[in-house]
């Protein structure tokens, strides 16, 4: 089993990495959600899939099995920032404006993460091992990448599974239900000291 950060530089040296990490998408967020959301070609994709950002994937043999995005609380492509800011914004008619308990931040140091996932193909023994390494590779780039913290939109399970993992992330907000999907964003200090 591989972690492997992805950017616009160097996606060119993974093969299909990229293109399956956005079919793996999909099949999460899509087929098995229900989420309207763009896709072609088999891939789900949105404007916050930008060079800015990064993306992790857990893979074994050609198959994805757990992927996230992270993308800096700087970006900006056209009238678009990241998608926690964008939804407080009323930008993002699927997601709710109070996301969050606060303003959501532009900060050099601090990004988002968003689009996590684990492939329901991953057998219960195998869970904990993928979402370690999903998250420990999510800690390792956004640290080399200046980032001191992380905010969070997905599952409202996750300050909960990283819990397990030795990990924290704080509540930033309520727990919504998206079709039919608890959501949820939550904080995370990358303090050293801490994880």
């Amino acid at each position: 089993m591989l972690t492997t950060t992805l950017s616009f530089q160097n996606m060119h040296q993974h093969g299909d990495l990229f293109v399956n990490l956005l079919r793996a998408r999909r099949k999460s967020f899509i087929v098995r959600n229900n989420w309207r959301l763009p896709e072609a070609e088999g891939m789900e994709f949105d404007q916050y899939d930008t060079p800015a950002s990064r993306w992790i994937a857990v893979h074994e043999n050609g198959e994805v099995l757990a992927g996230v995005r992270l993308t800096p609380t700087t970006a900006r492509v056209g009238m678009y920032t990241y998608m926690i800011r964008d939804a407080q914004r009323g930008m993002l008619d699927s997601i709710p404006s109070d996301l969050m308990d606060f303003e959501a931040p532009v900060d050099p140091k601090i990004w988002e993460a968003s689009r996590i996932f684990v492939s329901n193909a991953v057998p219960a023994r195998l869970r904990k091992k993928v979402q370690g390494d999903l998250m420990y590779e999510m800690i390792r780039t956004a640290r080399s990448l200046g980032a001191h913290k992380i905010i969070a939109f997905g599952p409202a399970v996750w300050p909960r599974w990283i819990g397990r993992l030795g990990l924290r992330a704080d509540p930033a907000g309520p727990v919504m239900v998206l079709d039919g999907v608890k959501v949820q964003v939550a904080v995370m200090n990358l303090d050293p000291r801490l994880h």
